[in-house]
């Protein structure tokens, strides 16, 4: 539905100050209407005699979100965003933006364009656009450098996160911050202000922040960050734009950022962070529950185990002020756990990423237990020991008795049946999954694994209590590995058979650090340590579920190397051999792999780069496919935030699926029919891959040509 400019931007007067209020449902945007709204206000209030000021506020306890998504892709009408901040800065009367809800992107760079600005307490202004491979385009980066000056400017914009009003105020970036209604504020604000009199300031020409600034800072800032932004445009960008701020004029500045603004917006690794950053999301929303399922409170987190896992989890929890009880089987891995846990705290203080406060009252938080019943009034206990069903059921048949009705009980496990685990309890609907990735105090994913037995409300509190302690939810169905480990599976698979056939660990580890992996699968392995794999495999031999004598076994190198006392990197030798963390490839393994290949018959062969890329993400992808088609993902985009938040695939290439769109389903299908024909039935098609194809549509059904 359209919206007239006079409605979009409505017009009042309030004893001599001019009250426009931007009301362009839902979030108050950029767009059109309200551009040409605030162009008309603006210019009805200078020709106001009776007007002495002006206000700027936001409808319905919001100011401006940013851009208006409807408008992306289509032709501009209207006047531009500079045109109104142009209006604002030339203004003779004051103009004071009133802040409320959100000022994001374009919202706070036409808040920058006034020369006061007032905030309401609960306020949250932000410049988020290097999350859609961006930069502020609207004079951003040269008003929030002059005013804030470089570091805060690259600090705010680099990272896209969004400050407190009450950081707001510290920055500078607000003149005035309110626990009462924002308007009124804004207005004495503002009538005081016409009462002074005198010139009003414009940021877009203060020098005060930008004065001798070394250039040796920003290029120590390149090159800190050189490895992290490879292959992605906007951070070096952005780094540039602010640089422009500190040495070029104010309208030369603001060129050289549209410029730059333009190079990000053709850049291709735009695209992947545009898909992502809609993706993490949508990843968050679960289709089909119950209209009343909604989530419980959690105010208070039960942990068991204090390892590596549990440790992290609870700093997870304590970190955004949950109370946790941490429990263990012993005093002696309590005080164990506790004590890498305060380590990990000391290096954030050393970093400076964390105050010394800080971490006092986060380790406050965790109260240890050896005793069940100290986690009678959790709301929810998450389960993070070994991955031995035994072992899980056991401890799950004791939280069930102690736990209060109605807590939501989780492991976290990587591949076990969540519904097995449930089926130990008398409550299994309140069962459910959440695996998290190691470190997981640091780790964004957390899988939520929802078994057939899970309540929908089940569901809904565990996707909301992951987004609670900052972490990325992804809905997962239960199968052994579920979407992440599922899909590893058989990319290690793949890589080991191209290990037999004539590749070496370094040759594929450099091959997926070169497509943008931030290390390789075998660097990866050998970090993890390389006997808890061999336990879990000689588990499943022992249970008669998986035959080492069979020609598809293909874990003959990795059992080898842990026979030969090479556990990883901890132990010094693995796929790789090592002095400290620095890995070298080593002849033993080669000889391992020949010595593999004459006994299976096979005749070792070269592979080129493309060759072992093509063939690792081709077996991804089908696999992606297949269990979108089960349902194990809800949506094709969900297994790309999966795998670009909790398995290291670069965000500047979108996620597997992703990847694959990109390519063309119908390249990627010809490359599974080609090792389908040459390899078997490991590489037959899905069924859904071959239908999208036929069909001419990508994953979400649309059209490809």
């Amino acid at each position: 539905m359209s919206m007239s400019p006079e409605d979009a931007v409505r017009y009042e007067t309030r004893d001599g100050v001019a009250l426009l209020t931007i009301d362009f449902p839902p979030v108050n945007a950029l767009g059109a209407p309200m551009r040409e709204g605030m162009a008309l206000r603006l210019t009805q209030a200078q020709d106001d005699p009776a007007v002495k000021a002006i206000v700027v506020v936001g409808a319905n306890d919001r100011f401006v979100a940013g851009a208006d998504i409807r408008e992306f892709g289509k032709p501009k009408v209207g006047p531009e965003l500079q045109q109104i901040q142009q209006m604002l800065e030339d203004s003779p009367k004051p103009v004071v933006c009133a802040i409320d809800g959100h000022a994001l992107g374009g919202g706070l760079e036409l808040a920058l364009a006034t020369p006061f600005r007032v905030a309401a307490s609960r306020a949250k202004l932000g410049l988020p656009e290097v999350h859609l491979g961006l930069l502020p385009g609207a004079g951003g980066t040269q008003r929030l450098t002059r005013l804030a000056g470089p570091e805060v400017a690259l600090d705010l914009i680099l990272s896209g996160r969004h400050v407190s009003a009450a950081k707001a105020l510290e920055l500078g970036l607000v003149d005035e911050v309110t626990a009462g209604p924002v308007t009124d504020a804004a207005i004495a604000f503002a009538r005081g202000k016409a009462a002074e009199g005198g010139a009003f300031p414009k940021l877009i020409e203060r020098t005060d922040k930008t004065r001798n600034i070394d250039p040796a800072f920003f290029e120590t800032v390149r090159q800190k960050n050189a490895m992290a932004w490879a292959n992605t445009v906007a951070p070096t960008k952005i780094v540039e734009c602010i640089e422009a701020a500190c040495t070029m004029g104010p309208r030369e500045g603001l060129q050289f950022e549209r410029e730059a603004f333009q190079v990000c917006l053709e850049a291709p690794s735009r695209a992947a962070q545009v898909h992502l950053f809609f993706a993490e999301r949508g990843a968050a929303k679960v289709d089909g529950l119950a209209p009343d399922a909604k989530p419980k409170v959690i105010a208070k987190v039960g942990v068991i185990g204090a390892g590596t896992m549990g440790g992290g989890i609870a700093m997870s929890c304590v970190n955004v002020g949950l109370p946790v009880v941490l429990l263990e089987a012993s005093q002696e891995a309590l005080d164990g756990g506790l004590a890498k846990v305060r380590t990990n705290y000391d290096i954030s203080v050393q970093r400076g990423s964390r105050t010394q406060a800080q971490v006092d009252k986060a380790v406050g938080l965790i109260t240890p237990t050896l005793d069940y019943a100290d986690l009678a009034d959790c709301d929810i206990v998450i389960e993070a020991v070994f991955e031995d069903m035994g072992i899980k059921r056991e401890i799950f048949g004791k939280l069930d008795k102690v736990a209060k009705p109605g807590a939501i009980l989780a492991s976290n496990t990587s591949a076990l049946s969540i519904d097995e685990i449930a089926r130990a309890t008398t409550r299994p609907g309140d069962v459910i999954g959440t695996h998290f990735f190691s470190p997981a105090n640091v780790m964004k994913l957390c899988e939520v694994v929802r078994g057939d037995l899970a309540s929908d409300m089940t569901i809904a509190t565990a996707m909301a209590f992951a987004k609670q302690i900052a972490k990325v939810p992804v809905l997962a169905g239960n199968c052994e590995g579920f979407i992440g480990n599922r899909i590893l599976r058989i990319y290690g698979t793949e890589a080991d058979i191209l290990l037999e056939a004539g590749a070496t660990p370094s040759q594929v580890d450099g091959a997926l650090k070169n497509f943008g992996f931030p290390m390789g699968l075998y660097l990866m392995r050998d970090m993890s340590g390389l006997d808890v794999g061999y336990r879990m495999r000689k588990a499943r031999i022992a249970a008669g579920t998986e035959d080492p004598n069979s020609p598809n076994y293909l874990h003959r190198l990795w059992d080898r190397i842990v026979e030969a006392g090479r556990l990883g990197q901890k132990s010094g030798a693995g796929y790789y051999k090592y002095e400290g963390r620095n890995a070298s490839a080593d002849p033993q393994i080669e000889a391992m792999l020949t010595e593999i290949a004459e006994e299976k018959g096979i005749v070792r062969q070269s592979f080129t780069e493309d060759q072992i890329v093509d063939r690792i993400l081709a077996a991804m992808v089908n696999e992606g496919a297949k269990i979108l088609e089960e349902g194990i993902a809800q949506r094709a985009s969900d297994i790309d935030v999966t795998y670009v938040f909790g398995y290291g695939f670069p965000k500047y290439r979108g996620g597997p699926m992703f990847w694959a769109q990109q390519r063309g389903l119908d390249k990627v299908l010809e490359i599974i029919l080609a090792n389908h024909a040459a390899y078997g039935d490991r590489w037959k098609p899905a069924p859904l891959l071959e239908r999208l194809v036929a069909q001419g549509q990508g994953w979400d059904g649309t059209p490809t040509a």
